[in-house]
């Protein structure tokens, strides 16, 4: 039987190597913003033939710079702009028209921000209710305000990798967060907690069956569900991947928030978790 715990000192190392760069971005660069938090406008159009995105910009910069040029299937781009007055927006179009003859105007419209200041705090509120709804269960569940907080603790995690992850995206490589990134970050948290219970469950029947201290146990029940937890990731990724190379750049960031989450999510149960867990118990023990 693998000694998986023996080794929990460098999955945590491991997770501060990975939260550390994420957290440093945060406070330097912070997160870049969509349109659902800012408002502006967006303005699409279709082209017939291949056209550089970069040329568009360079188009239409006279008029605003575009917050972010978007490619979809089919040649149809998406710029989006700060809110712009009605007569900007013509002007922008007529240029578009002017220089390609083949474009299509598909859709222009301002929107405001749909995620305002107040319904951010009320995200935050909700998210600090449900950790503390699923420290008090998962500790009712197993007897042990142990199981609750090393759970929660694991799901923070997950959510600090991902933050991280999209503010360095967002720095370097323009990734936005919008409503569809709230959507995936809750999604990930009960995907993190739905995996970590799974490895308690597993912990607390191998501790009523053979007994033991809890490294042990931990280690038994890591090898036994070890396996089942990667195939059922594996699945989720492979299909997020080919979400993310073939789904078009509406959904590409979305796609990308689900994969950091499901690799960290699948990461964390059995290396965070129950490694935060076996501590715990091992400091208990030594300390009476």
């Amino acid at each position: 039987m693998i000694n998986w715990m023996r080794y929990r000192l460098i999955y945590f190392l491991i997770s501060a190597v990975v939260i550390l760069p994420g957290l440093f971005s945060l406070y330097k660069w912070g997160l870049k913003t969509g349109i659902d938090f800012t408002g502006g406008t967006i303005i699409e159009y279709k082209f017939k033939n291949e056209v550089s995105g970069d040329e568009l910009k360079d188009l239409v910069k006279e008029y605003a710079e575009p917050n972010a040029v978007r490619l979809s299937q089919g040649n149809i781009y998406e710029l989006r702009f700060s809110a712009l007055p009605s007569d900007k927006s013509k002007a922008i179009t007529e240029k578009v028209k002017a220089k390609y003859l083949d474009s299509e105007e598909l859709r222009t419209e301002t929107v405001g921000a749909t995620i305002g200041v107040e319904l951010i705090k009320k995200t935050f509120y909700a998210i600090i209710i449900s950790a503390s709804a699923i420290l008090l269960w998962v500790a009712y569940q197993f007897k042990s305000i142990k199981y609750g907080t090393s759970a929660v603790i694991a799901m923070l995690h997950d959510s600090l990798v991902l933050l991280g992850t999209f503010s360095l995206l967002g720095h370097f490589m323009g990734a936005e967060i919008d409503f569809l990134f709230v959507t995936a970050m809750l999604t990930i948290l009960s995907f993190s907690v739905h995996d970590t219970i799974v490895v308690y469950d597993r912990t607390r029947e191998t501790q009523k069956k053979y007994g033991g201290d809890m490294e042990t146990i931990a280690n038994k029940a890591l090898t036994e569900t070890m396996v089942r937890s990667l195939n059922n990731s594996m699945t989720i990724v492979f299909m997020l991947i080919a979400l993310i190379l073939l789904g078009g750049e509406t959904i590409k960031w979305f796609a990308v928030a689900l994969l950091v989450g499901t690799i960290s999510g699948t990461y964390s149960s059995p290396f965070v978790a129950v490694p935060i867990l076996v501590t715990w118990d091992k400091l208990i023990r030594r300390k009476n």
